[in-house]
């Protein structure tokens, strides 16, 4: 399991739930949306105050692996660490897990850099590259 400099506290809300009384599937990528923005955020890549036309990724690829049931009222986090990057897309890892450290679900999002104007991919940023590998301690390039 990949270590986590970032989590996103997580509410669990009782229109997460199903019929079965845990948190439906789909909720999931919702959470992992929510966490990636502040994550982004955090990094400094976007602000608040952005357009989200303007911020330039697109989700390509989404794969979770669900691994236990999270029920309303459960305390849990979700976590982004990005693990890859191309010459256009950008790989995130991320899990929600409780305050034990259970891990309820895990996944990879693989996000594409985006120009909506010309509506074409572009090359991941440079900036975006330098802030990343500052944010996740590594040096420029080792991801």
């Amino acid at each position: 399991m990949t270590e986590y400099k970032f989590f996103h506290p997580t509410e669990v809300r009782y229109g997460d739930l199903d019929p079965q009384g845990h948190v439906n599937n789909a909720k999931y990528l919702t959470y992992f949306e929510q966490a990636r923005v502040y994550y982004f955020m955090k990094m400094g890549l976007f602000s608040k105050d952005q357009s989200f036309m303007e911020i330039g990724i697109i989700v390509a690829d989404i794969h979770v692996k669900y691994r236990a049931p999270t029920h309303y009222g459960d305390n849990i986090k979700t976590g982004a660490k990005i693990v890859r990057i191309g010459n256009k897309s950008i790989t995130v890892e991320q899990c929600v897990m409780d305050d034990t450290g259970k891990v309820m679900a895990s996944g990879e999002v693989i996000l594409v850099t985006f120009d909506y104007k010309s509506m074409k991919t572009i090359p991941v940023p440079d900036d975006w590259k330098r802030k990343i590998a500052e944010f996740e301690g590594l040096q420029e390039g080792a991801i």
